[in-house]
């Protein structure tokens, strides 16, 4: 079981910057988020596009600023549970016992809960017979693309995700790619590659079609398609791949007694702790009057409830507040060498 004072639910700026404050007053914390990197929804949803309004940055990307959150928490070798989410919570003796859906168990006095709205989940097929091959051949996201070497891939989708793969995937393995509408919405080079491509029978391409059901016993052995006029299709193939977005889900939050009121959970502002006392909440998914949705206001929030923190995980202790500028203290926790 792994011991610490804070369990920080959901990766993104506000919980990363969130750690950082709980360093810096010198108090441990462990960070969990399903996703399979750091940075929330700047990092999965747009990586690549401006941000406007960070003090004193006129202009960043998700992912860079991402990679100046994960630097600034670098000093404190805080670890991170990614591609996991926190499934059940049990209060005892003053501390909550968390698990995971990995299988890890943490003791911890406070739990944070910073998961924008929910945690992400990809759009599924609506095809029921699906289920059985989750995870195996039927897959919604990419971690090695080498399995699919000289392997049959149907890719189902219409934006970028769909159309890069495709193309990628196109280098070593036999691609059909699949879309309910005739246009793609993919970047204007992407979509030229991919006429390219088809025009040289590398990828094939079928539009105005969806899927209808998967066929196959131990393993996957095809995918049967349905036009819009109705027309029927069986594609032999050795893997399905999705690409139909994210969608939010609050998930078991859903089960842990909090107040949740249309999907966000309610605050008190002075240390943004909820209805359940060591478990609070920051970031998108939290409410409260005058509530701001900007990353600074994260920030601000995620301050308050670190110090919140301090007083269940050090009874004994009072909280000086020290400013970083000169506190030796501070400096040590950050590894910063002073001239004393």
């Amino acid at each position: 079981m792994i011991d610490t004072d804070v369990l920080i639910v959901g990766a993104g700026p506000t919980g990363l910057f969130c750690a950082h404050q709980l360093g810096i007053i010198g108090l441990k914390c462990e960070i969990v988020d399903n996703l399979d990197k750091l940075g929330g929804q700047c990092i999965e949803l747009y990586p690549d596009k401006p941000i406007y309004d960070i003090p004193a940055i006129p202009v960043c990307t998700g992912e860079e600023l991402t990679n100046k959150l994960i630097e600034q928490i670098k000093p404190f070798n805080f670890i991170s549970h990614l591609s996991d989410k926190v499934q059940e919570i049990k209060d005892e003796n003053e501390r909550w016992i968390v698990k995971t859906s990995k299988g890890k168990e943490f003791l911890t006095t406070n739990i944070i809960i910073a998961g924008g709205v929910g945690s992400f989940e990809p759009r599924k097929f609506p095809t029921k017979n699906c289920e059985k091959f989750e995870g195996k051949s039927v897959l919604y996201s990419i971690k090695d693309k080498t399995i699919f070497k000289d392997k049959s891939v149907v890719v189902f989708g219409g934006g970028d995700s769909a159309l890069d793969w495709a193309i990628e995937l196109s280098k070593n393995s036999k691609v059909t790619l699949i879309h309910r509408r005739d246009e793609f919405r993919g970047a204007p080079a992407s979509i030229e590659k991919l006429k390219e491509l088809q025009k040289e029978k590398k990828i094939d391409v079928l539009t105005k079609f969806s899927i209808k059901d998967v066929k196959g016993n131990e393993t996957l052995e095809s995918v049967e398609i349905k036009g819009d006029d109705g027309e029927l299709k069986i594609i032999n193939t050795d893997y399905i791949l999705g690409f139909f977005g994210l969608i939010m889900q609050l998930g078991p939050i859903l089960e842990w007694g909090l107040n949740i009121d249309k999907k966000k959970i309610p605050v008190n502002t002075e240390n943004f702790e909820t209805n359940k006392k060591r478990i609070f909440a920051i970031g998108d998914i939290c409410s409260y009057s005058g509530k701001l949705k900007l990353i600074l206001s994260g920030f601000h929030e995620g301050a308050l409830a670190a110090r919140g923190c301090f007083k269940y995980a050090r009874p004994d202790e009072k909280l000086r507040f020290e400013f970083t500028t000169t506190s030796k203290k501070v400096h040590s926790r950050l590894g910063v060498k002073t001239n004393d």
